[in-house]
């Protein structure tokens, strides 16, 4: 397979603040090209666009190609599950959605160390062990976001895995947060091959900063700044795919292009991003990628990836008054940042590890102040 996978977390919609509006029409016009360029893998999830991913991708795809003419990934959100029997009534309805009889590769979804003993108390392992036996899924694996100790215990203890999906980019490659490169190298050492997901970082490594912009296209001025992270992460040895969550057809036809006739990154173009790291992390406040994982069970519903954007583009670029008309604009509809009640909800399913709620006093005064 070539190395581009299509993430199925960030489509196209029609109203930008409501995540389940996805715009059918394009979302097919991209999947028909994604095809017809020689890329078949297809990633999505149980609650990705608040479960419509699943149907939607069954309409693009599932009804409209024949079954081996590509690869559907499916994830089992493994933080919903209180007992066994919730695996298999979950796993049932994602086959339904998505208008499929089995799945090509199946992920123990966002494993980190609280969801690692929960779902290996619940049997977790063991259901997806006997998915596979019974022909449902081909391949096992898990997506993970947690410390290369306990990556290198799940694969010590789970020799059954076959891939792990991990975060990697450009930016978290050297964090001790994210601990993309760690990680990566524990999966290397365990001969596992690795998923990408997060590439440009939830779209932020499409938008750096203008000195870090002049970097990349005064080297290659025909590609894009977000075609240097895509790149970044298909030159790692060990990765057999990079997911990249594209919302347009345009962002469709530039990743293709890009991937189509991959080629690593030189030693010149490795210097020149490590530049960029160095300049972008001078101008990144909180490092959200909008994945979105917050939101859902926020009992003040709280828009928290819209705040902070509208706080990073403040402190990056400046405040305009713009944004504080688009954040009132959100507040008439979801709570705001002030709502907040420290439940922590948010931050137990934070993949960055972002500290959400000190960060949504940080938007309440920069931006409830001019209210």
């Amino acid at each position: 397979m070539k190395k581009l996978g299509f993430g199925l977390m960030r489509l196209p919609l029609i109203d930008p603040e409501n995540p389940e509006s996805i715009d059918q029409d394009q979302l097919n016009r991209m999947v028909d090209i994604f095809l017809e360029r020689g890329f078949t893998y297809f990633d999505t999830a149980y609650l990705y666009h608040q479960g419509k991913s699943e149907v939607a991708i069954r309409k693009a795809l599932v009804e409209r190609y024949t079954r081996d003419s590509f690869t559907l990934t499916d994830k089992l959100p493994t933080w919903i599950a209180t007992k066994y029997e919730d695996y298999e009534a979950i796993f049932e309805e994602q086959l339904e959605r998505c208008g499929v009889t089995y799945f090509d590769y199946y992920l123990l979804h966002s494993l980190d160390v609280k969801r690692y003993a929960e779902t290996s108390e619940l049997g977790g392992f063991e259901f997806v062990k006997k998915l596979k036996e019974q022909g449902k899924i081909r391949h096992i694996g898990i997506s993970f976001h947690d410390k290369a100790t306990l990556l290198d215990q799940i694969l010590m203890e789970h020799p059954e895995i076959e891939y792990v999906q991990l975060q990697i980019n450009y930016l978290d490659w050297d964090s001790e947060l994210i601990q993309s490169g760690k990680c990566y190298e524990v999966a290397t050492r365990h001969k596992k091959p690795v998923i990408v997901m997060e590439p440009v970082k939830g779209g932020y490594l499409a938008n750096v900063p203008a000195e870090a912009v002049k970097l990349f296209k005064g080297y290659h001025p025909d590609l894009s700044v977000a075609s240097w992270a895509i790149r970044f992460a298909a030159s790692l040895e060990n990765v057999f795919m990079v997911l990249s969550g594209m919302s347009s057809f345009e962002q469709m036809v530039d990743n293709v292009s890009v991937m189509e006739n991959f080629v690593p990154l030189n030693d010149d173009e490795k210097r020149i991003i490590k530049e960029a790291v160095e300049i972008i992390r001078k101008n990144v406040v909180i490092p959200c990628t909008a994945c979105r994982y917050c939101v859902d069970g926020c009992p003040r519903h709280i828009a928290i990836p819209e705040y902070f954007a509208i706080y990073n583009e403040r402190k990056t670029f400046g405040p305009t008054p713009v944004q504080v008309s688009y954040y009132n604009n959100l507040t008439k509809e979801h709570g705001k940042a002030s709502d907040c009640i420290a439940c922590g909800q948010c931050e137990e399913h934070c993949p960055q590890h972002i500290k959400i709620i000190d960060a949504l006093k940080d938007v309440c005064k920069e931006l409830e102040a001019e209210d």
